[in-house]
Formats: structure tokens, C-alpha cells, sequence
């Protein structure tokens, strides 16, 4: 005797869909959740957390800016204090700068410790 070879795929198929609708779920969660973060949370909390305005630096700038302030895709920041004022450091910092300084990397009080800490650099 044989067996229908069809019911083994049935079955398969079957649970393939059952999975799928599982995954969409739990995706369609996890959507929300990083939604309501970035609306009310995200923002929020970066700038609630305070940190070293070195630790800043490295963690978002010293990419561009080099670790030591040398510069390298961006420009040297070893004397910017002489360049500008801590409120003009922040500006950048806050809104960019030209089309390859990105806007908002740090903003409100972090963007405040950054840049009093790079004005002092002359």
C-alpha cells in the first residue's frame, strides 16, 4: 500500500503559515514598542544622562574630528576655542555644518557640555 504523498506537505504548509502569522505578530509589537522609544523616550533619555564631555566626543565625533582632535575627514579641533565661542560650538554641533557636519549628533544640555569643553581648547 502507499501513502499519499500530499498530507506530509499539507502539514508542512500548514505549519509554515501558522509560524508566519506568529512572526508577524510579535514583529508588529516590536514595532510599536521602538515607535513609542523614539517619540517620547529616546530623546529624552539622551538628554537626561550625563556624561563626560570626552566620552561624548569619542562616542560620535573622534571618527571625523580624529581622537585627538587632530582632524582627519573633519577639520582639527586641537584650537577651536580660538575659532569660536562656546555658543557658536554649539550651534554647529547642534545644527550642523555645511553638508558634511551632521545636525542634531548632540543636543540640549550634552550639546552644552561639548561645546564649553571643546571652547576651552585654544
Amino acid at each position: 500500500m502507499r501513502k499519499n504523498p500530499v498530507i506530509p506537505f499539507a502539514i508542512i504548509a500548514v505549519l509554515g503559515i501558522v509560524t508566519m502569522i506568529i512572526v508577524s505578530s510579535a514583529g508588529i509589537n516590536q514595532r510599536e514598542a521602538i515607535h513609542n522609544e523614539e517619540e517620547g523616550g529616546g530623546e529624552k533619555q539622551e538628554e537626561t544622562t550625563s556624561a563626560n564631555p570626552e566620552e561624548m566626543f569619542q562616542s560620535k565625533c573622534a571618527s571625523c574630528h580624529g581622537g585627538d582632535l587632530g582632524g582627519g575627514v573633519g577639520p582639527n579641533l586641537q584650537e577651536v576655542g580660538s575659532r569660536y565661542s562656546a555658543e557658536e560650538i554649539k550651534d554647529i554641533i547642534v545644527n550642523g555644518k555645511g553638508s558634511q557636519m551632521p545636525a542634531g549628533l548632540y543636543t540640549g544640555e550634552q550639546a552644552t557640555q561639548l561645546a564649553e569643553w571643546l571652547a576651552e581648547k585654544k
